[in-house]
């Protein structure tokens, strides 16, 4: 029992939340991070971090919060989520422009995005945010709609498939999928969904099973794998990657929760799990065998000098990381039980990385440690 001397406990709410969200991610010294692509020499523009994070105490009922920072919102924005964990709804969401050669182009030094055309990906709220390309974190996406086609019964987790010349069972492609990040595993399954009908090359033909119609089903309008191809492409060169790959941190955490054994307060009341129980299961052992600790866990960079540690909890989560963006997102075990879930989408790639082998800078798991401690410290009480 706590003595009379001690302060009472603070509720754990979604503004509270969202205060430390932003306070964790102002604390950070981004303006000391530097760009590999100018030499060494900062930054052009501030970077642009979509942070959202969900917690599922043990008891109590679940709080979240969204804050979006860029170099139109250097201090960061707060998402306005209602009461029930819907969609935002001050943010227009825009998608990450490319240019002829398929390259992106808002965040190259000195880009100057007066002069550029962003498409529309969600939202008419009165602030703007261009959406980071998720990277390899849309392999989340990918298994996902291969545990859709599972529990339909479009194929099984034994199936072989074959693409390219090898043949494995559909299980053994999602796997390196999702621990190493796989990009050949990934063009495998592309295209599995593909020939099985869940999606399509063009951006807005669905079938009425679909993968987009399935992510509307749930309320997550952010989540698009547009304009891959049959054969199973997914990069640039083949017309999707960058401004077609496209996800934000909180319909990220919120396709996450429906990966739990947890209502989705978004939704109808009785509203059926969007996977079979086995299928979330295996999914998030996946998530949880991940090997690349290297964005907001670092457990697989300790060799490096001025290593510096991120999240310590049991972490089930996939990485996407290019020279260009860094991303992360999935759930943590909490000492004291429950879960909390966090995604995060990053400018933060490689090209600001301290060592060649690191992924971005170390302030971003850093930051992911400092939520971690925020959010332990508070349940603790």
């Amino acid at each position: 029992m706590a003595s009379s001397s001690q302060a009472p406990r603070t509720p754990l709410t979604h503004a509270a939340l969202a205060d430390a969200l932003l306070a964790a991610v102002r604390a950070r010294p981004w303006h000391e991070a530097r760009d590999r692509r100018r030499g060494g020499l900062p930054f052009t523009h501030p970077p642009s971090l979509d942070l959202a994070v969900a917690v599922l105490p043990q008891r109590g009922p679940p709080v979240w919060a969204n804050v979006l920072f860029s170099r139109e919102h250097p201090e960061g924005v707060v998402a306005q989520i209602d009461e029930r964990g819907g969609a935002v709804a001050n943010i227009a969401f825009l998608a990450d422009p490319v240019d002829a050669a398929g390259t992106s182009i808002a965040w190259q030094p000195g880009s100057d995005w007066q002069r550029l055309a962003f498409r529309p990906l969600h939202g008419e709220g009165p602030l703007r945010f261009v959406a980071p390309y998720p990277a390899s974190l849309i392999k989340l996406m990918v298994v996902v709609g291969v545990a859709s086609l599972v529990a339909s019964g479009g194929t099984s987790w034994h199936e072989r498939w074959t693409h390219a010349g090898q043949t494995r069972r559909v299980a053994d492609w999602c796997e390196p999928m999702i621990t190493v990040s796989s990009n050949e595993a990934t063009t495998a399954l592309v295209a599995l969904l593909h020939e099985r009908g869940l999606i399509r090359r063009e951006a807005e033909v669905e079938t009425r099973n679909g993968l987009h119609a399935l992510f509307a089903q749930q309320g997550l309008p952010t989540l698009r794998l547009a304009n891959t191809r049959a054969d199973g492409g997914w990069f640039n060169s083949s017309g999707a990657g960058v401004g077609q790959l496209q996800m934000t941190a909180w319909d990220t955490v919120r396709l996450l929760w429906r990966l739990q054994d947890a209502p989705a307060p978004w939704l109808p009341d009785g509203a059926a799990a969007m996977l079979p129980s086995a299928c979330r299961a295996q999914v998030m052992d996946w998530l949880a065998a991940q090997q690349l600790n290297q964005v907001l866990s670092t457990g697989s960079l300790q060799a490096l000098p001025g290593w510096v540690s991120g999240i310590q909890g049991r972490f089930a989560h996939k990485t996407g990381t290019t020279e260009t963006y860094a991303s992360d997102a999935g759930r943590v075990e909490l000492p004291g039980g429950g879960h909390f879930l966090i995604a995060l989408l990053t400018t933060l790639g490689t090209c600001s990385a301290p060592h060649p082998d690191a992924a971005c800078d170390w302030n971003v798991p850093q930051l992911g440690a400092a939520i971690e401690r925020w959010i332990v410290t508070h349940l603790d009480g």
